[in-house]
């Protein structure tokens, strides 16, 4: 009875911190779509730098209600994480701002693949037959989806790219430096929530000036697009809360397997709010197969043998134990 109620506990925070990263996630990505599309705020990095400034005070809030205790990260591998995470989330911010809420979500369907590539040249991971075909499946609802959206353009191509790999790498390294110093969850958020606040804070009105060649302090703030902004930074604590609590129960590539349930919503959500965009036949075919592939992934890395890492990077001592079932340490491979 004791070990069926722990996994039954765990099967419950496991679905409640992974609705809670949908919620938040597919939120942000309507709120800001607005905020851009209908409001005129296109000042994408601005905007995130207050996100995690947001994010800062609520850290400073968990600090000292005792939820976030002394650690250290040395100051090294804090700017090469705040490196990836900034070019990730500029990356992405600037692809959904040059390209519609159907392909920025479709490119980051992509990140399965690239994850993959790095879990196997960096840690060694070797996959079964099953899983990689899982995988090619998911390309190929990819493929159907990217070709079919009208919306691509060569600089939104570029963001999405530079988007894609920064965030893997990003995924990666935070897996990284959370088993290589010990960190939870929150300690990591704790130290790098307010450099990357900083850094975009002081970088952004820049970039999206070079961006826009429109100045953020000239923006015509208004009682809708103010409220609008709260409502972004309000929503982005939950964001980054979630993502690095799921951090610490999903892989990296799970992790992202699992999140396209949010794509599906986001192009729902989007025509309903936005109109045609990104929704036609080929896209929902598309979005089929891929839903399919995830499906089987799920079943085949799950199995003994589906996905499995020969050697470890860090430490491997306390590794996987259950032939593919994420345990916390693992499950700490995500974003």
């Amino acid at each position: 009875m004791a070990p069926s109620s722990k996994a039954d506990k765990k099967a419950a925070l496991d679905a409640a911190s992974w609705m809670f990263n949908v919620v938040t996630s597919v939120g942000i990505i309507i709120v800001n779509k607005a905020l851009m599309a209908s409001h005129g705020f296109t000042f994408a990095t601005t905007l995130t730098g207050l996100h995690f400034a947001t994010t800062t005070l609520l850290t400073a809030v968990l600090r000292w209600l005792g939820y976030i205790q002394a650690s250290q990260l040395p100051l090294s591998d804090l700017l090469k994480f705040v490196l990836f995470a900034n070019f990730s989330i500029v990356g992405m911010n600037v692809s959904l701002m040059w390209n519609s809420v159907g392909f920025y979500q479709i490119a980051k369907l992509s990140m399965i693949p690239v994850s993959c590539f790095l879990e196997v040249v960096l840690d060694k991971v070797r996959y079964s037959r099953d899983t990689k075909l899982s995988i090619t499946l998911v390309l190929l609802g990819v493929g159907v989806c990217t070709v079919t959206d009208v919306s691509v353009n060569a600089k939104g191509f570029i963001a999405a790219l530079v988007a894609v790999w920064s965030t893997a790498l990003q995924q990666y390294y935070v897996h990284f430096l959370q088993r290589k110093y010990s960190l939870g969850s929150f300690n990591l958020l704790g130290h790098t929530a307010p450099a990357q606040a900083a850094s975009l804070l002081v970088l952004g009105p820049f970039m999206d000036y070079w961006l826009t060649n429109k100045r953020v302090d000239a923006y015509d703030y208004g009682l809708t697009s103010v409220m609008f902004i709260i409502l972004s930074c309000t929503i982005a604590v939950g964001t980054n809360l979630s993502q690095f609590i799921c951090i610490g129960r999903f892989t990296a590539v799970s992790f992202q397997v699992l999140g396209h349930m949010k794509t599906i919503l986001v192009l729902i959500l989007g025509f309903i709010f936005f109109g045609k965009e990104g929704i036609n036949l080929h896209v929902v075919i598309g979005m089929i197969i891929a839903i399919l592939g995830m499906v089987w992934y799920g079943n085949a890395s799950s199995k003994p043998g589906g996905k499995e890492r020969r050697s470890y990077s860090v430490i491997s001592s306390k590794s996987q134990k259950h032939d593919g079932l994420p345990e916390s340490s693992e499950l700490d491979e995500k974003v």
